[in-house]
Protein backbone atom coordinates (compact mmCIF):
# COMPACT_ATOMS: atom_id res chain seq x y z
CA UNK A 1 0.00 0.00 0.00
CA UNK A 2 2.94 2.45 0.74
CA UNK A 3 4.82 1.57 -2.03
CA UNK A 4 1.33 2.68 -4.34
CA UNK A 5 0.51 5.42 -2.77
CA UNK A 6 4.56 6.48 -2.51
CA UNK A 7 3.72 6.03 -6.39
CA UNK A 8 0.74 8.30 -7.04
CA UNK A 9 2.49 11.16 -5.19
CA UNK A 10 5.36 10.80 -7.27
CA UNK A 11 3.74 10.65 -10.11
CA UNK A 12 1.40 13.87 -9.48
CA UNK A 13 4.33 15.98 -8.24
CA UNK A 14 6.25 15.61 -11.57
CA UNK A 15 3.06 16.24 -13.15
CA UNK A 16 3.06 19.65 -11.03
CA UNK A 17 6.55 20.82 -12.72
CA UNK A 18 9.11 19.17 -9.91
CA UNK A 19 11.66 17.56 -11.69
CA UNK A 20 13.11 15.42 -8.20
CA UNK A 21 10.63 13.75 -5.80
CA UNK A 22 11.83 11.58 -3.05
CA UNK A 23 11.10 10.21 0.59
CA UNK A 24 12.28 10.46 3.93
CA UNK A 25 11.77 9.70 7.41
CA UNK A 26 10.29 13.04 9.82
CA UNK A 27 13.67 13.05 11.81
CA UNK A 28 16.89 13.62 11.34
CA UNK A 29 20.31 11.23 12.38
CA UNK A 30 21.84 12.31 16.07
CA UNK A 31 25.11 13.19 13.84
CA UNK A 32 23.12 16.30 11.58
CA UNK A 33 22.05 17.29 14.88
CA UNK A 34 25.25 17.12 16.29
CA UNK A 35 26.34 19.19 13.23
CA UNK A 36 24.31 21.80 13.97
CA UNK A 37 24.68 22.03 17.46
CA UNK A 38 28.68 22.29 16.81
CA UNK A 39 27.94 24.30 13.83
CA UNK A 40 25.81 27.36 16.06
CA UNK A 41 28.46 27.38 19.25
CA UNK A 42 30.76 27.68 16.87
CA UNK A 43 29.23 31.16 16.02
CA UNK A 44 29.54 30.20 12.00
CA UNK A 45 25.99 31.26 11.61
CA UNK A 46 27.27 35.20 11.92
CA UNK A 47 24.24 37.37 12.29
CA UNK A 48 21.22 34.45 11.19
CA UNK A 49 19.98 34.88 14.93
CA UNK A 50 16.86 33.03 13.77
CA UNK A 51 18.76 29.63 13.42
CA UNK A 52 19.63 29.54 17.26
CA UNK A 53 16.36 30.89 18.20
CA UNK A 54 14.59 27.91 15.82
CA UNK A 55 17.50 25.12 16.24
CA UNK A 56 14.96 22.84 18.04
CA UNK A 57 12.49 22.97 15.30
CA UNK A 58 15.63 22.46 12.64
CA UNK A 59 17.24 19.64 14.20
CA UNK A 60 13.85 17.35 14.66
CA UNK A 61 10.92 18.06 11.67
CA UNK A 62 8.20 16.72 15.03
CA UNK A 63 9.34 19.95 16.63
CA UNK A 64 8.47 21.66 14.25
CA UNK A 65 5.37 19.49 13.86
CA UNK A 66 4.78 16.81 15.92
CA UNK A 67 2.11 15.07 13.42
CA UNK A 68 4.37 14.75 10.60
CA UNK A 69 5.45 10.83 9.82
CA UNK A 70 7.22 10.82 6.32
CA UNK A 71 8.56 14.02 4.11
CA UNK A 72 8.37 14.21 0.55
CA UNK A 73 11.05 16.47 -0.67
CA UNK A 74 11.14 17.55 -3.89
CA UNK A 75 13.20 19.29 -6.39
CA UNK A 76 13.11 22.06 -8.78
CA UNK A 77 16.56 22.32 -11.91
CA UNK A 78 16.78 25.60 -12.03
CA UNK A 79 20.61 24.69 -14.17
CA UNK A 80 22.02 27.98 -16.11
CA UNK A 81 22.69 28.02 -19.67
CA UNK A 82 26.04 29.41 -19.63
CA UNK A 83 29.14 29.51 -17.48
CA UNK A 84 28.12 31.55 -13.94
CA UNK A 85 31.66 32.90 -13.33
CA UNK A 86 32.22 34.49 -16.94
CA UNK A 87 31.15 37.64 -15.80
CA UNK A 88 34.07 37.76 -13.19
CA UNK A 89 35.86 39.00 -16.47
CA UNK A 90 33.96 41.96 -16.78
CA UNK A 91 34.79 43.88 -13.37
CA UNK A 92 32.22 46.97 -15.13
CA UNK A 93 29.57 44.80 -14.96
CA UNK A 94 27.32 43.30 -11.62
CA UNK A 95 27.65 39.48 -10.80
CA UNK A 96 24.74 38.08 -9.47
CA UNK A 97 23.66 35.04 -8.21
CA UNK A 98 22.23 32.49 -10.99
CA UNK A 99 19.32 31.62 -8.51
CA UNK A 100 18.31 35.54 -8.03
CA UNK A 101 18.17 36.26 -11.87
CA UNK A 102 14.75 34.80 -12.58
CA UNK A 103 11.90 35.52 -10.30
CA UNK A 104 11.86 34.62 -6.93
CA UNK A 105 12.06 30.85 -6.66
CA UNK A 106 10.04 30.89 -3.22
CA UNK A 107 6.79 31.77 -4.74
CA UNK A 108 7.08 29.51 -8.33
CA UNK A 109 8.06 26.47 -5.83
CA UNK A 110 5.67 27.01 -2.87
CA UNK A 111 2.84 27.80 -5.08
CA UNK A 112 3.09 24.40 -6.56
CA UNK A 113 3.84 22.57 -3.00
CA UNK A 114 0.64 23.49 -2.20
CA UNK A 115 -0.92 21.94 -5.39
CA UNK A 116 0.82 18.65 -4.12
CA UNK A 117 -0.34 19.56 -1.08
CA UNK A 118 -4.27 19.89 -1.52
CA UNK A 119 -3.78 17.02 -3.84
CA UNK A 120 -2.30 14.69 -0.81
CA UNK A 121 -5.22 15.70 0.99
CA UNK A 122 -8.15 14.91 -0.62
CA UNK A 123 -7.04 12.07 -2.68
CA UNK A 124 -4.95 10.02 -0.40
CA UNK A 125 -6.16 12.09 2.71
CA UNK A 126 -3.02 12.83 4.32
CA UNK A 127 -2.38 15.64 6.98
CA UNK A 128 0.52 18.17 5.22
CA UNK A 129 2.24 20.80 6.00
CA UNK A 130 4.41 22.82 3.05
CA UNK A 131 7.71 24.35 3.30
CA UNK A 132 10.25 26.72 1.39
CA UNK A 133 13.35 27.67 2.79
CA UNK A 134 12.37 30.23 4.30
CA UNK A 135 10.96 27.69 7.34
CA UNK A 136 13.43 26.11 9.97
CA UNK A 137 13.75 22.59 8.30
CA UNK A 138 17.18 21.36 7.11
CA UNK A 139 16.64 20.82 3.41
CA UNK A 140 20.01 19.32 2.35
CA UNK A 141 20.33 16.44 5.08
CA UNK A 142 16.55 15.47 4.13
CA UNK A 143 17.61 15.88 1.00
CA UNK A 144 19.89 13.11 0.94
CA UNK A 145 17.66 11.33 3.01
CA UNK A 146 15.39 11.06 0.40
CA UNK A 147 17.77 10.25 -2.07
CA UNK A 148 18.08 13.55 -4.07
CA UNK A 149 21.39 14.24 -3.85
CA UNK A 150 24.02 14.38 -1.09
CA UNK A 151 26.16 17.11 1.05
CA UNK A 152 28.72 18.40 -0.89
CA UNK A 153 32.01 19.67 0.77
CA UNK A 154 30.82 22.73 -0.13
CA UNK A 155 27.36 22.03 2.01
CA UNK A 156 25.52 22.69 -0.55
CA UNK A 157 23.31 19.54 -2.39
CA UNK A 158 24.57 17.67 -5.40
CA UNK A 159 22.90 15.94 -7.64
CA UNK A 160 24.45 13.04 -9.92
CA UNK A 161 21.13 14.43 -12.46
CA UNK A 162 21.58 18.11 -12.15
CA UNK A 163 24.68 18.95 -10.36
CA UNK A 164 24.45 21.97 -7.86
CA UNK A 165 21.51 23.27 -8.95
CA UNK A 166 18.11 22.37 -7.39
CA UNK A 167 15.50 23.86 -5.40
CA UNK A 168 13.90 22.20 -2.63
CA UNK A 169 10.97 21.72 -0.76
CA UNK A 170 8.85 19.88 1.20
CA UNK A 171 5.65 18.32 2.43
CA UNK A 172 5.19 17.35 5.39
CA UNK A 173 2.88 14.23 5.72
CA UNK A 174 0.72 12.69 8.64
CA UNK A 175 1.18 9.16 6.44
CA UNK A 176 4.09 7.03 7.56
CA UNK A 177 5.46 6.39 4.08
CA UNK A 178 8.88 3.87 3.18
CA UNK A 179 11.76 6.16 3.21
CA UNK A 180 13.98 5.70 0.26
CA UNK A 181 17.36 5.05 -0.07
CA UNK A 182 19.04 7.24 0.96
CA UNK A 183 22.03 8.87 -1.11
CA UNK A 184 25.63 8.20 -0.52
CA UNK A 185 28.77 10.61 -0.80
CA UNK A 186 30.33 11.05 -4.10
CA UNK A 187 33.06 13.80 -3.72
CA UNK A 188 35.31 11.84 -3.57
CA UNK A 189 39.04 13.04 -3.29
CA UNK A 190 37.71 16.27 -5.35
CA UNK A 191 38.45 19.54 -3.14
CA UNK A 192 37.34 22.39 -6.60
CA UNK A 193 34.54 23.65 -4.28
CA UNK A 194 36.90 24.03 -1.56
CA UNK A 195 39.90 25.70 -3.34
CA UNK A 196 37.55 27.83 -5.77
CA UNK A 197 36.33 30.02 -2.96
CA UNK A 198 37.31 33.72 -2.99
CA UNK A 199 37.03 34.31 0.99
CA UNK A 200 38.31 30.98 2.44
CA UNK A 201 34.95 30.28 4.31
CA UNK A 202 35.97 26.62 4.21
CA UNK A 203 37.22 25.36 7.31
CA UNK A 204 37.25 22.06 6.53
CA UNK A 205 35.26 19.94 4.04
CA UNK A 206 31.39 19.53 4.68
CA UNK A 207 31.85 22.21 7.07
CA UNK A 208 31.26 26.64 6.02
CA UNK A 209 31.78 29.67 8.09
CA UNK A 210 28.93 31.84 7.06
CA UNK A 211 30.76 34.54 8.44
CA UNK A 212 33.56 34.79 5.42
CA UNK A 213 30.81 33.51 2.58
CA UNK A 214 30.43 36.18 0.31
CA UNK A 215 26.51 34.93 -0.14
CA UNK A 216 26.14 35.98 3.11
CA UNK A 217 27.88 39.02 3.86
CA UNK A 218 25.95 40.25 0.28
CA UNK A 219 22.82 38.89 1.24
CA UNK A 220 22.37 38.48 5.40
CA UNK A 221 25.08 40.66 6.93
CA UNK A 222 23.28 44.16 7.37
CA UNK A 223 26.16 46.16 8.23
CA UNK A 224 29.95 47.31 7.17
CA UNK A 225 31.22 44.34 5.55
CA UNK A 226 34.98 43.71 6.46
CA UNK A 227 38.07 44.77 4.75
CA UNK A 228 39.71 41.41 4.28
CA UNK A 229 36.55 40.66 2.21
CA UNK A 230 36.07 43.27 0.02
CA UNK A 231 38.58 43.02 -2.56
CA UNK A 232 37.97 38.95 -2.92
CA UNK A 233 34.54 39.81 -3.66
CA UNK A 234 35.03 41.37 -7.17
CA UNK A 235 32.20 42.09 -8.79
CA UNK A 236 29.69 39.69 -7.09
CA UNK A 237 26.90 42.08 -5.90
CA UNK A 238 24.42 39.69 -4.57
CA UNK A 239 25.52 35.78 -3.99
CA UNK A 240 28.22 33.44 -4.89
CA UNK A 241 28.10 30.44 -7.67
CA UNK A 242 32.11 29.85 -7.91
CA UNK A 243 32.21 26.58 -4.99
CA UNK A 244 28.91 25.68 -7.06
CA UNK A 245 29.77 26.21 -10.66
CA UNK A 246 32.89 24.48 -10.11
CA UNK A 247 31.48 21.06 -9.20
CA UNK A 248 32.18 18.57 -11.48
CA UNK A 249 28.85 16.61 -11.25
CA UNK A 250 27.71 19.81 -13.29
CA UNK A 251 28.67 18.24 -16.34
CA UNK A 252 25.28 16.16 -16.12
CA UNK A 253 23.17 19.11 -15.58
CA UNK A 254 21.17 19.98 -18.20
CA UNK A 255 19.78 24.15 -18.10
CA UNK A 256 16.24 24.51 -16.46
CA UNK A 257 12.69 24.50 -18.31
CA UNK A 258 11.18 26.55 -15.69
CA UNK A 259 10.21 29.47 -17.60
CA UNK A 260 10.44 31.48 -13.89
CA UNK A 261 13.92 30.68 -13.41
CA UNK A 262 15.18 31.87 -16.55
CA UNK A 263 17.36 35.24 -16.27
CA UNK A 264 16.12 38.57 -16.75
CA UNK A 265 17.87 40.25 -19.21
CA UNK A 266 18.39 43.22 -17.18
CA UNK A 267 20.00 40.95 -14.59
CA UNK A 268 22.53 38.76 -16.32
CA UNK A 269 25.19 41.38 -16.33
CA UNK A 270 24.24 44.79 -15.76
CA UNK A 271 26.49 47.73 -15.61
CA UNK A 272 27.24 48.65 -12.05
CA UNK A 273 27.18 52.39 -13.27
CA UNK A 274 23.32 51.80 -13.53
CA UNK A 275 22.96 50.11 -10.47
CA UNK A 276 24.99 52.58 -8.21
CA UNK A 277 22.61 54.97 -9.35
CA UNK A 278 19.06 53.54 -8.22
CA UNK A 279 17.43 55.25 -5.39
CA UNK A 280 14.73 53.39 -3.17
CA UNK A 281 11.95 53.88 -5.62
CA UNK A 282 14.03 52.50 -8.44
CA UNK A 283 15.53 49.81 -6.79
CA UNK A 284 12.07 48.83 -5.48
CA UNK A 285 10.90 48.82 -9.02
CA UNK A 286 14.00 46.92 -10.90
CA UNK A 287 13.60 44.11 -8.30
CA UNK A 288 9.88 43.74 -7.74
CA UNK A 289 8.95 39.94 -7.86
CA UNK A 290 12.89 39.36 -7.41
CA UNK A 291 14.62 38.12 -4.06
CA UNK A 292 17.17 40.78 -4.26
CA UNK A 293 14.10 43.34 -3.21
CA UNK A 294 14.34 42.23 0.21
CA UNK A 295 18.38 42.99 1.29
CA UNK A 296 16.59 46.98 0.72
CA UNK A 297 18.55 49.12 -1.59
CA UNK A 298 21.11 50.39 0.58
CA UNK A 299 22.68 47.14 1.18
CA UNK A 300 22.56 46.54 -2.22
CA UNK A 301 24.07 49.99 -3.11
CA UNK A 302 26.60 48.54 -0.49
CA UNK A 303 27.46 45.87 -2.50
CA UNK A 304 27.98 47.88 -5.91
CA UNK A 305 30.11 50.35 -4.33
CA UNK A 306 32.36 47.24 -3.38
CA UNK A 307 32.24 46.33 -6.78
CA UNK A 308 33.10 49.64 -7.87
CA UNK A 309 35.92 50.30 -6.17
CA UNK A 310 37.29 46.70 -7.27
CA UNK A 311 36.45 47.83 -10.82
CA UNK A 312 39.06 50.26 -11.64
CA UNK A 313 36.93 51.75 -13.91
CA UNK A 314 37.95 55.50 -14.02
CA UNK A 315 34.43 56.21 -15.59
CA UNK A 316 32.94 55.54 -12.16
CA UNK A 317 34.17 57.84 -10.03
CA UNK A 318 31.69 60.28 -10.70
CA UNK A 319 28.91 58.74 -10.04
CA UNK A 320 30.74 57.30 -6.83
CA UNK A 321 31.01 60.69 -5.92
CA UNK A 322 27.96 61.39 -5.80
CA UNK A 323 26.66 58.98 -2.76
CA UNK A 324 29.31 60.13 -0.55
CA UNK A 325 26.80 62.55 0.09
CA UNK A 326 23.99 59.83 0.26
CA UNK A 327 21.39 59.53 3.21
CA UNK A 328 22.77 55.98 4.35
CA UNK A 329 25.96 55.70 6.26
CA UNK A 330 26.20 52.35 4.98
CA UNK A 331 26.20 53.81 1.80
CA UNK A 332 28.69 56.55 2.09
CA UNK A 333 31.52 54.49 4.02
CA UNK A 334 31.40 52.08 0.92
CA UNK A 335 31.44 55.43 -1.34
CA UNK A 336 34.68 56.25 0.85
CA UNK A 337 36.28 52.82 -0.15
CA UNK A 338 35.27 52.66 -3.45
CA UNK A 339 36.70 56.02 -3.87
CA UNK A 340 40.26 55.42 -2.13
CA UNK A 341 40.40 52.62 -4.44
CA UNK A 342 39.91 54.23 -7.67
CA UNK A 343 41.76 57.60 -7.24
CA UNK A 344 45.33 58.97 -6.48
CA UNK A 345 46.21 59.74 -3.36
CA UNK A 346 46.11 63.77 -3.80
CA UNK A 347 43.00 63.29 -5.46
CA UNK A 348 41.73 61.16 -2.60
CA UNK A 349 43.13 63.34 0.02
CA UNK A 350 41.50 66.50 -0.98
CA UNK A 351 37.87 64.72 -0.97
CA UNK A 352 38.69 63.70 2.68
CA UNK A 353 39.63 67.19 3.48
CA UNK A 354 36.22 68.29 2.13
CA UNK A 355 34.03 65.79 3.70
CA UNK A 356 35.60 64.28 6.44
CA UNK A 357 34.96 67.59 8.67
CA UNK A 358 31.18 67.31 7.93
CA UNK A 359 30.70 63.59 8.73
CA UNK A 360 28.60 62.41 11.61
CA UNK A 361 28.76 58.68 11.70
CA UNK A 362 31.30 56.81 13.01
CA UNK A 363 31.50 54.36 10.86
CA UNK A 364 31.55 56.37 7.77
CA UNK A 365 34.67 58.42 9.54
CA UNK A 366 36.33 55.44 10.30
CA UNK A 367 36.75 54.87 6.51
CA UNK A 368 37.83 57.95 5.78
CA UNK A 369 40.84 58.18 8.77
CA UNK A 370 41.40 54.32 7.66
CA UNK A 371 41.94 54.64 3.40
Amino acid sequence: MSADIKSRIREQALALGFDAVGFAPAHLSDQVRQWLAEYLAAGRHGDMGWMVEKADRRGDPQVLWPEARSIVVLGMNYGPGRDPLAILGHPERAGISVYAQGRDYHDHVKNRLKALARWMAEEIDSGVKVFVDTAPVMEKPLGQQAGLGWQGKHTNLVSRQYGSWLFLGEVYSTLDLAPDTSEIDHCGSCTRCLTACPTDAFPAPYQLDARRCISYLTIEHKGVIAREFRVPMGNRIYGCDDCLAVCPWNKYATPTGHDAFLPRAELMAPRLADLAQLDDAGFRQLFSGSPIKRIGRDRFVRNVLIAIGNSGSQSLVPITETLLSDDSPLVRGMAVWALSRLLDADRFAALRDRHLPAETDEDVRAEWLEC
